[in-house]
């Protein structure tokens, strides 16, 4: 599946089938999300049980690591158990980050994700050469954002590395967002993301992240519309909830052959 230009595997695991088969799901999704030798995927989602809502969900980066939340990848999932018949179109489901909600309308889907904490504006953050002034929230996953003036030059890579990797986002590091402000309801995001290292199309939570940190400043009114680097626009809410609306796509279904692991 894809949302905003990542990609995603999303496998269907409420019998269990991948844990019983491997029990290191790190290296089974590191080995699937390889480019050119396997599936190739920022990503893999799990659609698993649960007791008290419609289903529940494991999300691994591309590197194994497994991550709290995902906007996109929670829209991917939302569609796909409402294609499935797993869940009707409105529907919640547990992540680790907390009970995701999310209406599913043809290819739209409209996610509510939990509430944002951790908000930190305008601190300084030291690097070998200068000295930048980062905002940050957690919106299901840690990001830090920077404005910038020009976001077509910005060294993404380079300088979120820097940014991801700093002490004072602790073991764990952060997501890197930079952000232009075309004006109050239009805003372009580049990300670099923790778990894929590097700079992906588009990342929900970032998105959000921006637009949450630039609602807190006043810069914009909400909703939001966020264009990624992929080039789709999300529209983000930022009230009281917090909703992230974009399209999920099913690209191909398809059977996962032994060599793909190999």
């Amino acid at each position: 599946m894809s949302a905003s230009g990542n990609d995603f595997i999303v496998i269907d695991n409420r019998s269990g089938k991948v844990n019983e088969r491997f029990q290191d799901l790190s290296e089974f999704v590191k080995k699937i999300c390889r480019m050119h030798h396997s599936v190739g995927a920022d990503g893999v989602v799990f659609i698993e049980k649960s007791t008290e809502y419609d289903f529940r969900w494991r999300f691994f980066n591309a590197d194994g690591s497994e991550a709290e939340m995902c906007g996109n990848g929670g829209r991917c999932a939302a569609r796909f158990a409402y294609v499935r018949g797993i869940a009707k179109h409105r529907m919640a489901f547990e992540t680790v980050a907390g009970v995701i909600k999310a209406e599913v309308h043809g290819a739209k889907v409209k996610l509510q994700l939990t509430n944002p904490v951790d908000l930190k504006l305008d601190y300084p953050v030291g690097l070998d050469d200068k000295e930048l002034f980062v905002s940050s929230v957690n919106t299901g996953v840690p990001h830090a954002v920077l404005l910038v003036t020009d976001i077509d030059y910005v060294p993404v890579e380079d300088l979120g590395r820097m940014i991801r990797y700093h002490k004072i986002f602790g073991e764990k590091g952060t997501n890197v967002n930079f952000v232009e402000i075309m004006d109050k309801k239009h805003v372009k995001v580049r990300t670099y993301e923790r778990g894929v290292e590097g700079e992906t199309l588009a990342c929900g939570t970032g998105a959000v992240a921006s637009a949450v940190i630039l609602a807190e400043k006043g810069l914009v009114k909400t909703p939001v519309n966020i264009q990624t680097r992929g080039g789709e626009v999300l529209k983000i809410y930022v009230d009281c909830d917090v909703y992230l609306v974009g399209d999920a796509k099913i690209i191909y279904v398809g059977n996962l052959h032994e060599e793909a692991l190999l």
